[in-house]
This record gives C-alpha cells, sequence and structure tokens, in this order.
C-alpha cells in the first residue's frame, strides 16, 4: 500500500483512473523511462489491461531514435539512420520471426550501433568523411586508445562496404556457425535434460550447461568457480552462486561432486588432465567421496622435461581450447539462450 500511495506510482494510476492519460502504450511512453513505469506496464499488460508487445524491439528503436538523432552532423545521423534501420532492426525482425526480441538480442544490436557511432566520432575528428576513408585510417583508429567496440564495428564497416559508401576498405568476418534464433522454450528444456541425462558427454561440460541454463549463470562466472563454492551442511549439498547458497537436485549435485572428487585446486570447470595430479579437497562426509590418493600420472599425462622454474600450466576453462559443448554455451549467450528459469521450476 505504501508503494502504490507514493511517487510516480500514485501519480500515473490517478492520471490513468481519471482518464486524464489514456491506457495505451503511447501514453506510457511518453512518461520518463524508470522502472516503476515499467513493472506499471507489466502489471497492466498482466490482467488484461494493456495488449502484449514486444517491449525490447521498443526498447531498442527507442534508442535507435535518440542515438541517431543525437548525432553531430547530418551526413552522420544519415548513415546511422540507414544502418540502423535497414540493416540491424530489419535482420532482427526476419530472424525473430514474430518472436519476442530478448535482452541479449537487444545489447548486441545497441553495441554494434554505438561500434558504428564511435568509428564515425572518430573520423569527424579526423575531418575524414566515411567515403573517404581507408584502409591504413582504419588500421590507426583500430590501433588507437581511442577505439571501442572494435570487432563490432566490423560489422559496419562490412556493411558500408555492401551499401557502396567505402569501396577501399577491409575487414574479415569470423564465419558464425551458431544459432539463428533465440532457443524457444521446448529447446530449452530438451537440451537441460540432455545435459541431466546424456553421460557420454563431459561431465564439466555437463555441469557448465546447468548452470548456464537452469541457474542463468555466465560463462565468465562459471569458470571462477572453485571447489570452495561446493559445501555440504545438513545433508544437502550447496552451491555459492552469489550471497546465499543454492541447494542442489540430485542429479546437479552429482556432476558437482564429481568435480569436487577429481579437481585440484583451481577452477571446478576447468580440465582434469593436468601433468601434476593433487589430493582433491573433499571431505569424507561427502558422499561417493574417493579416498585422499592421487592416481599417478600416466605416460600420456607425464610432463616433459623442463626448466623447474618454468611456472605450471594454467587449468582454468577460459584457457583451454573450447569444446563443442562449450561453444554452444558461448553462442548462446549472444542471442539470447539462456533463459531465467529457475531448476526447481
Amino acid at each position: 500500500m505504501r508503494w502504490l500511495s507514493g511517487g510516480i506510482v500514485s501519480t500515473v494510476l490517478s492520471d490513468l483512473g481519471s482518464g486524464r492519460r489514456l491506457l495505451t502504450h503511447e501514453a506510457l511512453d511518453e512518461l520518463p523511462e524508470d522502472k516503476v513505469v515499467e513493472h506499471i506496464r507489466s502489471v497492466l499488460v498482466a490482467s488484461g489491461a494493456l495488449p502484449m508487445r514486444d517491449e525490447q524491439m521498443v526498447r531498442l528503436e527507442r534508442h535507435v531514435k535518440d542515438l541517431v538523432t543525437s548525432h553531430a552532423t547530418a551526413e552522420g545521423r544519415k548513415i546511422l539512420h540507414r544502418y540502423a534501420t535497414w540493416h540491424l532492426l530489419r535482420r532482427l525482425r526476419r530472424r525473430n520471426r514474430g518472436k519476442e526480441t530478448t535482452y541479449y538480442q537487444l545489447q548486441v544490436a545497441r553495441q554494434h550501433l554505438r561500434a558504428g557511432v564511435y568509428l564515425l566520432n572518430w573520423l569527424e575528428g579526423q575531418n575524414l568523411p566515411l567515403a573517404t576513408c581507408r584502409q591504413t585510417d582504419l588500421e590507426r583508429w583500430m590501433t588507437s586508445d581511442d577505439a571501442r567496440l572494435r570487432q563490432e564495428a566490423g560489422h559496419f564497416v562490412r556493411w558500408a562496404l555492401a551499401q557502396k559508401i567505402d569501396r577501399d576498405l577491409s575487414f574479415p568476418a569470423e564465419r558464425w556457425n551458431g544459432p539463428s534464433q533465440p532457443m524457444d522454450d521446448e529447446a530449452h528444456w530438451a537440451t537441460a535434460r540432455r545435459l541431466l541425462h546424456d553421460d557420454t558427454l563431459k561431465p564439466e561440460d555437463r555441469l557448465a550447461g546447468l548452470l548456464l541454463l537452469l541457474y542463468v549463470q555466465w560463462p565468465a562466472a562459471i569458470s571462477r568457480l572453485t571447489v570452495d563454492h561446493i559445501e555440504e551442511t545438513d545433508g544437502a549439498i550447496r552451491i555459492r552462486l552469489g550471497a546465499v547458497p543454492v541447494e542442489l537436485p540430485a542429479p546437479v549435485a552429482e556432476l558437482a561432486l564429481q568435480q569436487v572428487a577429481v579437481r585440484r585446486s583451481h577452477a571446478v570447470l576447468g580440465r582434469t588432465d593436468s601433468p601434476r595430479p593433487a589430493r582433491p579437497p573433499c571431505s569424507s562426509s561427502l558422499p561417493n567421496c574417493p579416498p585422499r590418493s592421487s592416481p599417478a600420472p600416466s605416460a600420456s599425462t607425464s610432463p616433459s622435461p623442463s626448466n623447474d622454474n618454468e611456472p605450471p600450466p594454467e587449468t582454468g576453462w577460459h584457457t583451454q581450447p573450447r569444446s563443442a559443448a562449450e561453444r554452444r554455451i558461448h553462442e548462446g549467450i549472444a542471442y539470447g539462450r539462456t533463459v531465467p528459469y529457475h531448476l526447481e521450476r
């Protein structure tokens, strides 16, 4: 009740109730962007008072309009408008085929547009129109301290070449073999079930995928997990993903315990074939815990003669070549494949 009677909430609801503000999305769009306004909108949509719409796409269109109109030069505004409207937005709508835009798609499109803005701003500071920019100018920008979002700027450069705005630039593209559209609910849960039960996949890949799909953890955060984040209390296995440990259901807990049993002291999801095995940090109170001993390294994993002062190889996930499963996980991030579902849903 206190929330309803205070600040902007009371004003908006009073205006809607009295008819001073129409009960439409367009009328709410006239208000300043605010989390409170968006919450009121979501409640009105959930109750059926307002129709559903693609909110992320609306936010992207608003962002495009603000960014383009705020650009310094008329020529730059014209180029950015063409790039955003006829390339970024049109391609995103075609890819989604009527489905709602995800937050991650919104972020990727924003980055691509901002990358074009950064490049144009630098060119204008050098008194260089995009049409007269040469490869040496582009390379000078990429190596300068002012360069931001270099990889994303490649999309803008290749678009400019395709549109014949510039003819003398080269910015090679990396081949994309990932998904072309967001993962829907059915595919999301099918992937989770496979990670839970498919023993042909590596246990560390299965655990990483489940933490990503079911607990919405970023790969960078997963790669920093250690065995100290997994604990056994009151007969339950918990993992600390934040301030409060989360209890793991049996299938996921079993995968976590497997990593505790084989991990040394580095990242939980790092490789297990290190040439310097160490005692696993495992408690005897944990079920299925192996004895405190380590197998002797085999011939295939024996360390080669080297300088004693040479540092040991790193074992974090980010230092290893990605497996097919790990690549699929990373590919899903850019196109919104993580869905904020909890495992106990």
